[in-house]
């Protein structure tokens, strides 16, 4: 599949072409809502704090990419579930590794604002 990124350097960085496939905010944040388990639309809905008009389009796009899975539970009421497939839940360790390094290096922003602030606090005194 070509991408923006192929038009413009033939030799992109595999990181880039995985980023241009999933790295929309909110398919980025239905995958990782996804990864407790299968959900329903409302739940993700609500979880998400999406538009329904916004998730519909998001799950469509990730069911055509193969990344989550649509099940219809037609007994009444009827029901329609969502849950990643093998290629989707294949990214979990990368959210568990995009985690850890937001934990050490964003939380260590915020530690330092934090200790400024203190700083100037006692300064100002």
């Amino acid at each position: 599949m070509a991408t923006n990124s192929d038009a413009a350097n033939p030799d992109a960085c595999p990181v880039v072409d995985s980023l241009e496939q999933i790295g929309s905010q909110w398919r980025l944040v239905v995958l990782y809502d996804l990864q407790e388990g299968e959900k329903r639309f409302n739940e993700l809905k609500r979880s998400t704090g999406a538009s329904s008009r916004t998730l519909s389009r998001v799950l469509d796009d990730l069911q055509d990419m193969n990344l989550v899975d649509r099940r219809l539970e037609e007994d009444a009421p009827v029901a329609t579930f969502y849950s990643l497939t093998a290629k989707g839940e294949s990214l979990c360790p990368v959210f568990d590794a995009i985690e850890g390094w937001a934990d050490e290096w964003l939380g260590e922003d915020a530690d330092e604002s934090e200790a400024m602030a203190a700083v100037e606090a006692v300064a100002s005194e």
